[in-house]
C-alpha cells in the first residue's frame, strides 16, 4: 500500500488539499469576521448573508459547485476563458483540483466566519480602545492584540478545518467527480470508498482504512505538543 504509485499521488492530493482548504478557508473566513466586526447599519442582514452558505450539504454545495464549473452554462468557466483559461472539469486533474478546492472552501467560510466573529465580540472593549491609542496602525494593532486573543479561537478552528477537509468533503468530491474517477483527484477517504465499494478490495480498503486513521492520530499530536505551546489562553 506504501510503496503504491497511486496511492502516493492520492496521499500528495489529499495533502495539498487539506493545505489550501484550511488556509483559505481559515484566511477568507477572518477577513470577513474583522470586516463584519466594524459594521453598524444592517449588521444582523450582512451576517446572514455570509453565514447562509452553512445550512447547505456537502453534497448540494458539490452540485453547485458542477453548476458553476459547468463546461457549457458555468458563469466561472466563462469569466476564466475571458483570459484564456479553458476549464475542463472532469477532464484536468488541475481544473478539477481547482474546483474541488474553490467549492470546499467556499463551504467552509460560514463555519470559520461565525467563530471568528464571536471571538472579535468577545475582545474587551477597554482593550481595543487602549491599542488604538498606542499604535495608529490598523494592520499593525490587529497583528500585535487581536490576533494574539484569538488564538484559541484560530487553534480550535484549525483543527476543525483540518478535520473538515479530511473527512466532511467526501460529498462535496463525490458529486464532481460524477462517480467516474478515473485520472481525477481524490483525497484518502474517497478512496476508501472507492476500493472497498465499488472495486470490492475490503482487506485493501480496511488497510487503507488504519493507514488514515494513524495519520490523523499523528498529526493529532504534533497538533496538540506544537502548535498548542504558542497559543495563550486568556
Amino acid at each position: 500500500m506504501v510503496t503504491s504509485t497511486d496511492y502516493g499521488r492520492v496521499a500528495r492530493f489529499t495533502a495539498v488539499f487539506t493545505f489550501f482548504v484550511t488556509l483559505l478557508s481559515l484566511g477568507i473566513a477572518l477577513l470577513l469576521a474583522v470586516k463584519a466586526d466594524k459594521v453598524l447599519r444592517g449588521a444582523s442582514s450582512y451576517k446572514t448573508l455570509l453565514m447562509w452558505v452553512y445550512a447547505v450539504a456537502p453534497p448540494v454545495a458539490g452540485l453547485i459547485g458542477v453548476l458553476l464549473f459547468d463546461q457549457h452554462v458555468g458563469p466561472i468557466v466563462e469569466l476564466f476563458a475571458l483570459f484564456g483559461w479553458k476549464m475542463q472539469i472532469g477532464v484536468s486533474y488541475f481544473d478539477t483540483s481547482f474546483a474541488m478546492i474553490v467549492t470546499a472552501v467556499w463551504k467552509q467560510i460560514p463555519v470559520n466566519f461565525i467563530f471568528f466573529l464571536s471571538g472579535l465580540q468577545g475582545i474587551s472593549k477597554s482593550v481595543q480602545e487602549a491599542a488604538s491609542i498606542d499604535c495608529r496602525s490598523g494592520f499593525r494593532r490587529f497583528w500585535t492584540v487581536t490576533f494574539p486573543l484569538l488564538a484559541p479561537t484560530g487553534f480550535f478552528l484549525l483543527i476543525i478545518n483540518i478535520t473538515y477537509a479530511f473527512f466532511d468533503t467526501f460529498g462535496i468530491i463525490d458529486v464532481i467527480v460524477k462517480n467516474e474517477p478515473g485520472n481525477n483527484p481524490v483525497t484518502l477517504v474517497y478512496k476508501v470508498y472507492l476500493d472497498g465499494f465499488r472495486g470490492n478490495d475490503l482487506g485493501g480498503s480496511s488497510a487503507q482504512s488504519v493507514i488514515l486513521m494513524v495519520m490523523v492520530f499523528i498529526l493529532t499530536i504534533v497538533q496538540f505538543r506544537l502548535i498548542e505551546r504558542r497559543v495563550h489562553y486568556t
